[in-house]
C-alpha cells in the first residue's frame, strides 16, 4: 500500500512538474535577454575585456548546455572508440574550445536585435529546436537555431546552427581525421594543445 500511495503520487506530481517547467523558447529568450544586457551595461565588456566575457559565459550561457551531448555528437562513431576517462577529457576541451566561440560572439556584439521565432513543438517532445534571427542594420538576417533536449535538470542545448550550418558538426570531419591518424588520445593532446596556446595569446594581450 505504500508503494502504490508513493507511485500514485508520483504520477500526480508529473503534471505539476511539467507545468513549472520553463519552455525552450521561453529560456532562451529570456537568457539572450540577460546576456544582451549585460553587454549594454558594462562597458568593459563592449571593450573586449576577455575575463569579463568569460566570466559572463560561465554564469549565463554554460548552465544551460549539455557539453557531454555536443562533444559526443562532434565525435559520431569515434566517440565510442574512447574509454569514459577519455570521453571525459574530450568533453572539457572541447567546452572549452566552444566557450571560447561563444566569448568571441559576444565580443562581436554591436546592438544587433534578435528576434525568436513561434516555438514548433508539441508538449511531450524530447527534443526541440527553438529558431530565431538576428537583425543588423544594413544587412541580410542570420538565422541562428538552438537544438535543444528535456533533462532532469531542464532543457538543455546540445547544438547550434548558424546559418543552417551546425557549430558542433564542423568538427566531426577534423575530429574524425585526427582520430583515425593519431587515436584518441592524439585528438585529446591537439584539443589541449589549441586550448593553452589561445590561453597564452589572451594572456598576452590583457
Amino acid at each position: 500500500m505504500r508503494s502504490l500511495c508513493i507511485s500514485l503520487a508520483l504520477v500526480l506530481m508529473m503534471p505539476l512538474a511539467r507545468a513549472q517547467e520553463i519552455a525552450p523558447d521561453v529560456l532562451m529568450k529570456r537568457v539572450t535577454e540577460e546576456l544582451v544586457a549585460a553587454i549594454r551595461a558594462d562597458k568593459d565588456i563592449q571593450a573586449g575585456d576577455a575575463g569579463k566575457i568569460a566570466a559572463l559565459v560561465e554564469a549565463k550561457i554554460v548552465p544551460h548546455f549539455d557539453f557531454r551531448r555536443t562533444t559526443q555528437i562532434a565525435m559520431g562513431p569515434a566517440w565510442r572508440l574512447a574509454s569514459g576517462e577519455q570521453q571525459e577529457q574530450l568533453t572539457a576541451e572541447f567546452t572549452k574550445l566552444l566557450l571560447r566561440t561563444y566569448s568571441g560572439a559576444l565580443a562581436g556584439y554591436r546592438n544587433q536585435t534578435i528576434e525568436f521565432r513561434p516555438l514548433r513543438a508539441r508538449p511531450d517532445d524530447a527534443e526541440v529546436t527553438v529558431r530565431s534571427q538576428v537583425r543588423q542594420p544594413g544587412t541580410e538576417p542570420i538565422a541562428i537555431e538552438y537544438d535543444l533536449a528535456r533533462t532532469e535538470s531542464g532543457w538543455k542545448v546540445f547544438d547550434v546552427r548558424v546559418a543552417g550550418i551546425s557549430l558542433v558538426a564542423t568538427y566531426r570531419t577534423t575530429f574524425a581525421e585526427e582520430v583515425r591518424n593519431h587515436g584518441i588520445e592524439g585528438l585529446i593532446s591537439t584539443l589541449s594543445s589549441k586550448n593553452r596556446q589561445a590561453m597564452k595569446r589572451a594572456a598576452v594581450r590583457t
